[in-house]
């Protein structure tokens, strides 16, 4: 069990990258932070095709964030109401895009999913894409 101090992602993973699709993703790295630092990392298979069983999964893994790529609106909202907090859009290295959760740094263009210049759920507002262009005002980066 996690002491009240730390705190436990998850990033589903395909060949070492943020897995593009978390629906259909079939293992996840976990990480558990205390203070912003790892204390230790660990892989979980995650077979569950239904997104109810998916949920159930993540709340069984002691899950708080899951930081993933595209995810379906159903199912983002299944984990938001379990308590899960998600940060989704997100693309590259599994260890980079930890280091740049960890460092307040994952809003940065170089970690948004292609297309990232149409609405991104779980960032700030009026950000910059990295293909040059502004997202409109009230569109979450």
């Amino acid at each position: 069990m996690l002491s009240a101090f730390t705190m436990r992602i998850a990033i589903p993973v395909w060949r070492d990258r943020v897995s593009p699709v978390f629906d259909v993703a079939g293992s996840l790295r976990l990480v558990d932070l205390e203070d912003g630092t790892p204390l230790r990392r660990s892989d979980a298979n995650l077979q569950e095709d239904d997104p109810g069983a998916r949920v159930q999964r993540l709340s069984e893994l002691g899950i708080e964030v899951l930081i993933c790529g595209a995810i379906s609106r159903p199912l983002e909202t299944m984990l938001t109401a379990a308590g899960v907090k998600v940060i989704a859009q997100v693309c590259g290295g599994v260890e980079e895009v930890l280091e740049a959760y960890r460092s307040g740094r994952l809003g940065d263009p170089a970690f948004a999913m292609p297309g990232c210049c149409g609405r991104r759920r779980g960032f700030g507002y009026g950000r910059r894409c990295h293909h040059g262009g502004r997202r409109a005002q009230g569109d979450v980066a």
